[in-house]
């Protein structure tokens, strides 16, 4: 049987039901109109075959009948071992009247719950009769929504937008998650119409990839839009992980399905990892050759530096992706169809559609919502376009709960519900800025306030202090560092600076956040307002250079300057002839320096000197 699957000399797929030759890009579409064909034709013809043997595990669930022992398919047709084929070719029958029983199909699909199931795993199938399979009982196979993006719940479906919010069961962010390009807003530079990667999704040439941008700038929706193109063109499969959950065998698991695929159905298989960078070097290690060598299409996201937290090996195996923070115009157009989507009217705007705005049942309130409560959400989002629409959803439905009990307390006819800049405001506190103390940022802004406090620009030296206290950083770490930035850069420029630095340290240590805060604030401006001197710094930098470029073993210490505690050590020199300054009243003429560097002057020397 294994010879039937195998390629041809022209490359071609043989069919293992009607040993035709396809195309490896159309196998799999053929197979299920072949399996169907052949089941439906099987109906028609009962009693010219042999009988079937009965399911063993459906054997006392289901009723003898004459459907029982309908006839075989063809000697050509490979049987499952330990399932009969009726079990297998009713995953194919349109009529839900000849599915098998629950019992059948969950023993081929193992509920998710299961060891060992590939549900589990995060296996998706791409089944035509996904649906069937749910009204037999069984659980589909895909974690991905078929409710189409851009139209949950409109209005056009006869239901009204206040209904519509009560009944959504998940975040708005992910119902409407984008399933094209042309709904994809913000990221021009990546996917615009002359970029490289658009020329790649167009011809299915896609490479390994790593996305890295802020989190809700778009990494998991343009994975899912590269799966969504690829699946409609029936060129790879698509598998999504998340590495906060996923095991080192559940990835092997899914990568020796890539192998099969690929040599029976030559078909590729694109492979996302969600939060790549939780996954550790030997994890990282195990996608190396199958990328290497195309087994898997391996797409990356993650929010964390990837030369920090991905290997350099697989690094180089992919090619790295930068998605930026969405602008206040791309969060706009992301709100337009968020709430057109939703059945909800911009106040003194005529909608696109007024026959879908107007189709109510007469009980419900019409929602309207202000231009400037949209701008005040493209503003406050910081770019996070999952903040800002679950941020709308949160605000809009707590008005239409507060209208829906008004109207239940006071019996009056629906009336229209506003929602507001102030409403926006509640509904999408901004409790914190986008900071990690941990990750890059942290990395990023201490620089920048070092580099403005050197530049002696003392209002953002105190921005980039306010950005990193409000975002929740330890005040000491910032005392620690303006400790460093006294010595490093004012030095003796201005000889207070440090002693200023020390006590700020010592009052963050005393009083802690809040109210250290402006101490810090006086710290910084202090230091920005000094006048600067890398003199110290650049010296003990030579100093180093010098050790560290010396040829041979380093020069003694002179004998006159070593310290004679023992009578042994005076017998043999040493501390003797040196001069103790306090003794005389004017400068000692004196050498200090070993014979190998006397007359250097490190404050000016440089390497090349040496």
């Amino acid at each position: 049987m294994a010879s039937d699957m195998t390629a041809t000399a022209s490359g071609l797929v043989q069919c293992p039901v009607c040993s035709k030759d396809f195309n490896p890009s159309a196998i799999n579409g053929h197979l299920d109109r072949c399996l169907l064909d052949n089941d439906s034709s099987l109906s028609t013809t009962e009693g010219s075959g042999p009988p079937l043997k009965k399911s063993r595990i459906s054997a006392e669930a289901v009723p003898k009948s004459p459907s029982v022992n309908k006839p075989c398919v063809s000697s050509s047709v490979p049987v499952m071992p330990g399932a009969s084929s009726s079990a297998v070719f009713s995953l194919f029958q349109t009529d839900k009247s000849k599915v098998s029983a629950p019992s059948e199909l969950n023993s081929l699909f193992p509920s998710k719950h299961s060891p060992g199931s590939a549900v589990s795993k995060g296996i998706k199938r791409n089944l035509q009769n996904e649906a069937d399979l749910g009204a037999a009982g069984t659980e589909k196979l895909t974690s991905r929504s078929s409710v189409p993006s851009g139209s949950i719940m409109k209005a056009s479906n006869g239901v009204s937008s206040s209904r519509a919010l009560q009944t959504i069961d998940k975040p708005l962010a992910e119902k409407l998650r984008p399933n094209t390009l042309e709904e994809y807003f913000g990221q021009n530079k990546v996917v615009g119409e002359h970029t490289l990667l658009r020329s790649l999704l167009d011809t299915q040439e896609i490479p390994s990839l790593i996305l890295w941008g802020p989190p809700g700038c778009g990494k998991t929706t343009l994975a899912h839009i590269i799966a969504s193109t690829s699946k409609k063109k029936g060129t790879a499969r698509f598998v999504s992980l998340s590495a906060t959950s996923t095991s080192t065998s559940e990835v092997r698991e899914v990568i020796k399905q890539a192998q099969n695929e690929l040599r029976l159905c030559k078909r590729k298989t694109i492979l996302f990892i969600d939060e790549i960078h939780r996954f550790n070097k030997s994890q990282q290690d195990t996608f190396l050759p199958h990328v290497e060598r195309g087994t898997v299409t391996l797409i990356g996201a993650t929010t964390e530096n990837p030369s920090f937290q991905v290997n350099a090996a697989l690094l180089s195996r992919c090619r790295v992706l930068v998605l930026e923070k969405l602008s206040v115009e791309a969060m706009g157009s992301i709100l337009r169809r968020a709430v057109a989507s939703l059945g909800i009217r911009v106040l003194g705007q005529d909608p696109a559609n007024p026959e879908d705005q107007d189709q109510s049942d007469g009980h419900e309130p019409k929602i309207y919502i202000e231009q400037k409560a949209l701008d005040t959400i493209a503003h406050l989002c910081d770019g996070d376009a999952r903040t800002g629409l679950n941020g709308l959803q949160l605000a809009v439905q707590a008005r239409v709960s507060l209208a829906q009990s008004n109207q239940l307390t006071q019996d009056c006819s629906p009336q229209e519900i506003l929602v507001q800049e102030e409403h926006i405001k509640e509904g999408l506190q901004r409790s914190h800025i986008l900071y990690d103390k941990a990750g890059e940022e942290h990395y990023n802004c201490i620089s920048a306030l070092h580099k403005s406090m050197r530049g002696s620009h003392e209002n953002a030296s105190l921005y980039w202090l306010g950005r990193m206290l409000e975002g929740g950083e330890d005040p000491l770490y910032v005392a620690r560092r303006l400790v460093r930035f006294a010595s490093e850069d004012v030095g003796m420029a201005d000889p207070s600076a440090l002693p200023q630095a020390v006590s700020a340290f010592q009052a963050c240590h005393f009083i802690g956040m809040p109210e250290c805060e402006v101490i810090l604030a006086q710290c910084v401006v202090y230091l920005a307002r000094a006048p600067k001197s890398v003199q110290i710094y650049n010296a003990y930098a030579n100093v180093k250079v010098c050790l560290r470029n010396h040829k041979g073993p380093l020069p003694s210490v002179p004998l006159h300057l070593r310290n004679a505690p023992t009578r042994l050590m005076k017998d043999l020199g040493y501390a003797k002839g040196y001069k103790y300054n306090p003794s005389f009243s004017a400068p000692v003429e004196q050498e200090y320096l070993p014979e190998e560097l006397r007359g250097i002057d490190f404050f000016t020397w440089t390497p090349s000197d040496a």
